[in-house]
């Protein structure tokens, strides 16, 4: 059992630092939209033509229930918006769209947004950008989250409606009338950042189709992320290709656990105290690699710390072998525990797992002492993350629920 009996279990505390996102420039957004299309690879394809009837569907919800078109056939105006998880542009127009929700169901309008990505084909290039993915169960973590009312479906196992609809990027609204056929499909609206807009498309064209006039505008472009869809099977999606390196450990003493405590990465900076006689470290673990795997091309990094004894090397390199730890892994070189760990910090806590994730300034994001929930990990994560040119306004969305 090793230092079982000294150390201990740890109960679970947690501390999440939110940081408010830096201001807006708006002299990039001139070229934004640009950039981000063709960042995404936004495809071109044939819209559905307007004065279309609406396409049928029948899909899963959040809600545990089946959704079919017919079940608002008593909506003077039906919006169907495609979007998602994991496109950042989704992301910036989820409170916009409960909003949209909120403002108009009282007034016969009905929102459903549908899900377009196939679950099994995201890559670790499209997840660094959200804390979950794109399944059914994803979907209703994301809706809890983030208060989510309005009816979200998933279309990700066939595509079929996805394919009817013609839809190409997410995200894309398409406005019906009361015969359902198609008045105005496009934008929300004309910049992701919604202090800058400047044209509600989707809302001017819902209240003229209320107010029984012509929508002024019936059709405008989509930027956003393309839809994930089913391919060839190939290479496991989830892996980094420096997996395959291989999976090293340090025995590191109090010099160094001083200066892994002060972070000299640049990066953001991860770090996890576990042990091969802990249950929750062993249970975790798994999440944390995962995590990591989804950030690292974001300039996060991960240090993992075991508090094994030194002569239990072997069973600690055996454990993070298993798991493909092919990032830093230390081990603490003397038995001197409690002096090891204060040289890190004179705060820290004895027991794990012990998890933090530090700024590249040395300043605590967050730390848990405790199994951790790997969901307000990621969101923390997401929420230290500088803005990148293409997606600005992520790290606002990240540091708040709303």
């Amino acid at each position: 059992m090793g230092r079982a009996s000294r150390i201990g279990t740890a109960t679970k505390v947690v501390v999440f630092a939110v940081f408010e996102a830096p201001a807006m420039r708006r002299l990039l957004f001139a070229t934004v939209v640009a950039l981000s299309a063709a960042a995404c690879g936004t495809p071109e394809s044939p819209r559905l033509a307007l004065g279309s009837p609406a396409p049928d569907f029948t899909l899963p919800g959040i809600d545990g229930r089946t959704h079919a078109l017919r079940d608002y056939s008593n909506a003077r105006v039906l919006a169907v918006v495609f979007t998602c998880n994991t496109c950042p542009s989704s992301q910036l127009y989820e409170s916009r769209l409960r909003k949209l929700h909120g403002d108009y169901r009282g007034r016969g309008v009905t929102v459903v947004a549908i899900n377009p990505n196939a679950p099994g084909a995201m890559e670790l290039a499209d997840l660094g950008y959200s804390d979950v993915g794109e399944t059914l169960d994803d979907m209703k973590l994301r809706a809890a989250h983030r208060r989510l009312e309005y009816p979200y479906l998933s279309d990700g196992e066939t595509q079929s409606v996805s394919r009817q609809f013609r839809v190409v990027t997410t995200p894309h609204i398409f406005v019906f009338d009361a015969a359902r056929t198609l008045q105005y499909d496009g934008r929300i609206d004309d910049d992701p950042r919604e202090a800058f807009v400047k044209s509600h498309d989707a809302r001017n064209a819902i209240d003229a189709l209320l107010a029984g006039r012509p929508t002024p505008v019936r059709r405008t472009p989509v930027t956003g992320c393309p839809v994930k869809s089913r391919g060839p099977t190939g290479p496991d999606p989830h892996r980094n290709e420096s997996d395959t390196e291989p999976v090293s450990l340090e025995m590191a003493g109090a010099d160094e656990m001083t200066r892994l405590r002060q972070n000299g990465t640049g990066k953001l900076l991860l770090i996890n105290f576990w042990a091969t006689w802990c249950a929750p470290c062993a249970t975790e673990f798994p999440d944390l690699e995962a995590t990591y795997r989804r950030f690292k091309a974001r300039n996060m990094e991960f240090v993992t710390v075991s508090v094994n004894d030194p002569e239990e090397r072997s069973a600690v390199l055996e454990f993070l072998k298993a798991q493909r730890a092919t990032h830093r892994n230390l081990q603490f070189a003397t038995a001197d525990v409690y002096g090891l760990q204060a040289a890190f910090d004179p705060m820290m806590p004895a027991p794990v797992p012990f998890t933090l994730l530090l700024a590249p300034n040395g300043e605590v994001r967050y730390q848990e002492l405790g199994q951790l929930d790997v969901m307000t990990l990621r969101r923390a994560i997401l929420a230290s993350l500088p803005d990148e040119p293409q997606h600005p306004g992520l790290q606002a969305y990240w540091s708040t629920t709303d």
